[in-house]
């Protein structure tokens, strides 16, 4: 479907994009044409997530930024714009997310996920998005999940703060289109990777589960998911703004709540568990 020169010359953001679907995304990205800067709080992820893009291209520019400080994500911009010259794509997919039942999720867990996940893509998004508006041009696609809208079991933290990024989303897409800027998002279901495996189902019983609630009957591979983020910022999609592209092999249409409830329970149990044998 894509052509291989179809991001030719643009510069794309990818934050989080040294591992995990973060770094599939900058990959395809590459392939495509695209100059790519990846950021991470951890050098060793970023030196990582370079070797898996240099196959597809040299230009690939490393920054170390934590997206939850707005000064660190200034020095990311002037970076950009001085070995660059400037800002076309912004993939906001830094996240951190944990299962933890509500009721017992440390208050220091509630902000670390909405200071990376909501207020770090606002941060990315108004700093970086000031560049667009000059440009006159510009593409920003958010990671989601389905849980943004439908709730889920142990996702309080991390539903809330998607939530937030959906309206964003929804908001920014309104206000920057007379400025050519596209705003949408992409919501995956599961797919493996392995922070994904250690956190959301550590057992081969539990991840079986999950598949089971999925008409499709499969995780969706990394690669489908950044194809999608690649046709939301290409030439293919230039009418598409504030919409929200869900991935899931349609799970969320028949969302196994008392399912889900009984996976929290078992990796509770997994989880207290592991402290008494520590």
């Amino acid at each position: 479907m894509f052509t291989e020169n179809v991001l030719d010359n643009q510069v794309a953001i990818i934050t989080g994009g040294g591992t995990g679907l973060g770094n599939r995304i900058a990959r395809t990205f590459a392939a495509h044409g695209a100059r790519i800067v990846i950021t991470s709080r951890s050098q060793e992820h970023l030196d990582e997530g370079e070797k898996q893009i240099l196959p597809f291209t040299d230009q690939v520019l490393k920054v170390v930024c934590d997206v939850r400080e707005p000064e660190q994500v200034k020095a990311l911009r002037d970076k950009v714009l001085e070995t660059y010259g400037q800002i076309d794509i912004l993939v906001n997919n830094a996240a951190g997310n944990f299962l933890y039942p509500a009721e017992k999720l440390p208050l220091k867990g509630w902000k670390a996920v909405i200071d990376i996940v909501l207020n770090g893509s606002f941060y990315c998004s108004q700093i970086l998005g000031n560049v667009m508006i000059e440009q006159k041009r510009g593409q920003i696609v958010n990671i989601l999940a389905t849980y943004a809208w439908t709730g889920g079991p142990g996702t309080i933290h991390s539903a809330s703060a998607k939530a937030g990024v959906l309206a964003m989303t929804r908001t920014l897409a309104v206000e920057w289109a007379r400025y050519g800027i596209r705003v949408n998002a992409v919501a995956p279901g599961p797919f493996d990777t392995e922070g994904a495996r250690v956190r959301l189902w550590p057992t081969d019983e539990i991840r079986q589960r999950l598949i089971d609630d999925i008409p499709l009957q499969r995780f969706a591979d990394p690669q489908e998911v950044a194809n999608a983020v690649l046709y939301l910022v290409s030439p293919y999609a230039t009418y598409i703004t504030g919409e929200c592209l869900t991935i899931d092999g349609g799970a969320w249409l028949g969302k196994g709540i008392g399912r889900a409830v009984e996976i929290l329970d078992d990796i509770e149990k997994i989880r207290e568990a592991t402290k008494k044998n520590r």
